[in-house]
């Protein structure tokens, strides 16, 4: 097998020999340039399986080298070398496309660790868009795009924020770009910030030792420990408490934690991803969420779309979905009449692929022989798919309501009227059960809680 080989671009010679002997000893070739033109010129002659690159060099800088890699040689991945604390540098250079960073005064081990982790990328990516295809169905633009997105962000260790509302397949797109890249055999640790209680979040994240608190009566490992060499994917992350971000802000950036009680920090190595269905920057602008830690999560942002604004992708997901369920059901005939792909043709879904999931699967419960009609869906009749308004209608009615709000109300009412009648109908249709009404929606029972009390239907 031939000798992989890196090439290493600094204009300090004392610095590049420090990397080339760092790197011999991995077993692996090196090439040197001090300049900017000399980096593409070899990168163009000898294409390396790996470039790492100061940011300052005489003739250019190194963000311009990553993005010629990007554009001409896309599957040669590059490191980035910053300054100590040099945040908004690394950023710059994820946002450009990047594999990873690593901050001056280069520490060797982080250094072999990242050159062992971009080697593992493969530069044969068909086995990755088999996945993606998987993963993701449907051939909606918005999928489509999607796909291509996620499969370019597997290649990366850059910070990702997905966002999308609750059940349209956010953790899917986390579990692509981990099992997809360099990580994949390492874990990947998924916690929902909003389920855990703030007085045990530190602890939970963090880890403690013995003794620390009551009831603290052994050791335990936090999530950030857990996921080490992995992934940590923190969903709802717009629920985390102010206090706890500043915390995981500081973990990010120092790649260390300080288990509660212990004296001592211990290094991380991790990839970060992240979720939530709010609008972050909407939590940054009324002080709910940190602006810096909202920069340092949200270096890639990546929009998963609603299923009814790609309605064209329900019926191979509804193939694929019933396939899955009729195996584990033992129904594996199992298929929809006319009057069931009409009535799914005309539905909303305000809980997004996961709300098809549980009708379906409701659905072949009571279905008759494998049949499945309209009448097993229990669809409610209000929740077609004009009473739920598209992106581009959304727009549209947000316009029209602050143009002709009155005393009674404003844009925020206006769509919460939207949100309580849907509830509303959803109560209705379960006959007031609250856990088939929050299936329905392909929300928790905790968030359908939340949100009557919010709405004022809890009455």
């Amino acid at each position: 097998m031939e000798t992989q080989s890196v090439l290493i671009v600094d204009d300090e010679p004392d610095i590049r020999e420090l990397l080339d002997i760092t790197v011999s000893r991995m077993g692996l070739k090196t090439h040197s340039a001090a300049t900017l033109a000399e980096a593409r010129d070899l990168v163009a002659r000898v294409q390396p399986d790996l470039c790492l690159t100061d940011m300052r060099l005489p003739d250019g800088n190194g963000i311009s080298l990553v993005q010629y890699i990007q554009r001409e040689f896309p599957h040669i991945p590059v490191a980035m070398i910053t300054a100590h604390g040099s945040v908004e540098t690394a950023i710059s250079a994820l946002k450009a496309g990047a594999f990873d960073f690593i901050s001056k005064p280069v520490e060797l081990d982080n250094l072999r660790r990242l050159i062992s982790s971009a080697l593992q990328l493969q530069t044969d990516t068909s086995r990755a868009k088999d996945a993606m295809d998987e993963g993701l169905i449907g051939d909606a633009a918005a999928i489509q795009t999607l796909r291509e997105q996620v499969s370019r962000l597997a290649r990366s260790q850059a910070p990702v924020h997905i966002h999308g509302e609750s059940g349209s397949g956010k953790e899917v797109v986390a579990r692509l770009i981990h099992n997809n890249g360099p990580r994949s055999t390492g874990a990947f640790v998924a916690v929902n910030c909003g389920a855990i209680p703030p007085e045990l979040m530190e602890s939970e994240l963090f880890g403690h030792i013995k003794g620390s608190f009551t009831g603290a009566s052994q050791d335990k490992i936090g999530l950030f420990q857990a996921a080490s060499g992995g992934t940590l994917f923190l969903d709802e992350v717009a629920d985390l408490p102010l206090a706890m971000q500043v915390k995981l802000l500081r973990a990010i950036q120092e790649k260390t934690v300080r288990p509660v009680g212990a004296s001592e920090e211990q290094q991380t190595d991790i990839r970060l991803l992240s979720a939530t269905h709010k609008d972050l920057a909407g939590e940054v602008e009324v002080g709910r969420f940190r602006q810096d830690l909202y920069y340092r999560i949200n270096v890639i942002d990546v929009k998963v779309p609603s299923l009814r604004d790609r309605l064209e992708d329900v019926p191979a997901l509804t193939k694929t979905i019933l396939t899955r369920i009729g195996i584990e059901h033992g129904a594996v005939n199992s298929h929809l009449d006319d009057s069931a792909v009409n009535a799914l043709n005309n539905y909303a879904f305000p809980g997004n692929v996961r709300e098809l999931e549980n009708i379906l699967e409701r659905a072949l419960a009571l279905s008759d022989g494998g049949t499945i009609s309209a009448d097993d869906l229990q669809l409610p009749s209000i929740l077609h798919k004009s009473s739920i308004p598209s992106n581009e209608e959304k727009h549209k009615d947000s316009v029209k309501a602050q143009q002709q709000h009155d005393a009674h109300g404003d844009l925020e009412g206006y769509l919460e009227n939207i949100e309580r009648e849907i509830i509303r109908e959803a109560l209705e249709a379960s006959r007031w059960n609250k856990t088939a009404a929050a299936k329905l929606l392909g929300i928790s029972f905790r968030s359908l809680r939340y949100k009557q009390k919010k709405l004022g239907l809890d009455s």
